[in-house]
């Protein structure tokens, strides 16, 4: 089965265009709540999205479904999720959620009007796991490498899946038959970090959801909807028959590409511990 992708627009026709060639997942994000301060020098996506917007997409989504991140719990969370489910929303992400109370109050809000989604990015989200996962009503768990790497004070987000982290979540989530995926991908031979090598962990972890980073297609610097239409067709085609011929490889091949992948994020954060990166 192929990975669900999810990108992240508030962009009617980007939305469409993505849509059309495939990405399962349309993000519209409201969080802003302590972003700035968790992120203050980062090169990461900050979105000023509204509800507005869940309402101008989710009517023109036929293949894709409406994702919408809220912010972190806090006294307005009832009324954002009234508003955003209201307005389209067909799954629900919490981000930045640190107690099992936190997410208990999360799923009794959405009380099954949407699908939930559990943005895990905190250290206390990863020792509260187990009791999270005896919940009822969570559908899905992502693990936010950005977030958490900045939480255990790792130098590049990609080392929480070189050093077993990640693998050890995926492995509780597995378990206990919830859906899952982890952070974000490029385009297939571009980034730091090899797509590719990303792709094939999700595969050996048994991950099947993914997030198209801003440098699969970045519309803040891709203006022309043009150039939008010819980087999802020609990229999305290149990663799905990357992906058919995952299925047939041997358990030492995925072995060798964990020991590869290892060996790359160790030189990458290496790299970045004295600013070379």
């Amino acid at each position: 089965m192929s990975l669900k992708l999810m990108f992240i627009t508030n962009d009617l026709p980007v939305a469409l265009i993505a849509q059309k060639y495939g990405v399962d997942r349309i993000w519209v994000d409201l969080e802003i709540l302590g972003k700035e301060a968790r992120q203050p020098n980062m090169d990461t996506v900050k979105s000023f999205h509204s509800v507005s917007d869940i309402a101008k997409i989710a009517p023109y989504l036929t293949t894709s479904e409406m994702l919408v991140r809220v912010n972190p719990w806090h006294d307005g969370s009832m009324e954002e999720i009234n508003s955003v489910i209201a307005a389209g929303a067909e799954l629900v992400m919490l981000p930045m959620w640190k107690s099992p109370d936190e997410v208990k109050e999360f799923v009794d809000a959405v009380h099954k009007r949407a699908k939930t989604i559990l943005l895990l990015e905190t250290k206390e989200a990863v020792e509260c796991l187990d009791s999270v996962l005896a919940i009822d009503g969570v559908d899905e768990v992502h693990i936010g490498l950005n977030d958490l790497h900045l939480a255990y004070h790792l130098s590049f987000m990609f080392e929480l899946l070189a050093d077993g982290t990640v693998e050890k979540i995926c492995g509780k989530l597995c378990r206990k038959g919830i859906p899952y995926g982890f952070g974000g991908i490029a385009r297939l031979g571009e980034g730091l970090l090899p797509a590719e090598r990303i792709i094939m962990e999700h595969y050996r972890l048994g991950s099947t959801r993914a997030i198209l980073s801003r440098s699969f297609c970045n519309t803040s610097v891709v203006s022309a909807i043009e150039d939008v239409e010819n980087i999802f067709r020609d990229n999305m085609q290149m990663l799905r028959e990357f992906e058919a011929s995952l299925p047939g490889l041997s358990d030492e091949a995925y072995l060798q590409n964990k020991a590869e992948l290892k060996s790359c994020v160790e030189r990458i954060a290496d790299r970045k511990k004295v600013g070379c990166v």
